[in-house]
């Protein structure tokens, strides 16, 4: 069963969200955080998927504090398009986006009462990375190839929550070489390389790559089984 529902963070502002509930009661709840697309069909179905593995699982527009409504595909238009918005999120003055999330998890705490993790894709894999260090209320986190956070002051944060990490072996947006000195820097940090490119999950991407993204699967509800139940 999904459903769009409204957060509203500290400052007042409020974002629309995709909620997917699970049928019976829930194990435990996750926010999913969107690429550079928006939430769009894939991110709806990856929220989807998390329900129908038995959590509540709540997917915020990111974007929507610079831009309503975003929902792109994979084209080469759309990822410039997506780009300029993060941009502009990015530019928003602190603490900018990470309120919107910190209102969902908090919702899904308050309303589930369970405990909640985070996962995220891309750019909402840094955006988890930076959920997991500076958030409150998380029980686990677990990153995809979040570009940005195995460099420059991300990789000195530290996390607050269990982290489950994964990232591509191929991905030319994070040097696997970042990668390593990441997971040298953070050894309490779980990190997973798989031979695939940046975006291996994603089914509407030519970069998807089965097996990868099956096995990444089978590990992340793994860690979300042992850390939210």
């Amino acid at each position: 069963m999904s459903a769009y529902l409204e957060l509203k963070a500290a400052d007042g502002f409020v974002c629309p969200a995709y909620l997917a509930q699970p049928e019976g009661t829930p194990r435990g709840a996750v926010v999913v955080l969107q690429e550079i697309f928006g939430v769009n069909s894939h991110i709806r179905a990856v929220a989807d998927g998390y329900a129908a593995a038995g959590y509540v699982a709540l997917a915020p527009s990111t974007f929507h504090r610079v831009q309503a409504g975003v929902d792109l595909g994979y084209t080469d238009a759309d990822m410039q398009a997506g780009f300029a918005i993060k941009l502009q999120v990015d530019a928003l003055p602190a603490p900018g986006v990470m309120a919107d999330i910190q209102a969902a998890i908090d919702t899904l705490g308050l309303a589930a009462g369970v405990k909640v993790g985070i996962v995220g894709y891309c750019w909402g894999g840094l955006l988890t990375w930076r959920s997991a260090c500076q958030l409150q209320g998380l029980a686990a986190a677990v990153p995809y190839y979040g570009g940005g956070m195995t460099v420059g002051a991300d990789a000195e944060l530290q996390p607050q929550c269990p982290v489950l990490a994964h990232f591509a072996e191929q991905d030319h947006w994070i040097p696997l070489d970042t990668v390593r000195a990441f997971q040298q820097r953070h050894p309490q940090v779980q990190v997973h390389t798989y031979a695939a490119h940046h975006g291996f999950n994603c089914d509407q991407r030519g970069a998807h790559h089965g097996p990868s993204a099956e096995l990444a699967r089978e590990r992340t509800l793994a860690f979300l089984a042992q850390h939210l139940g």
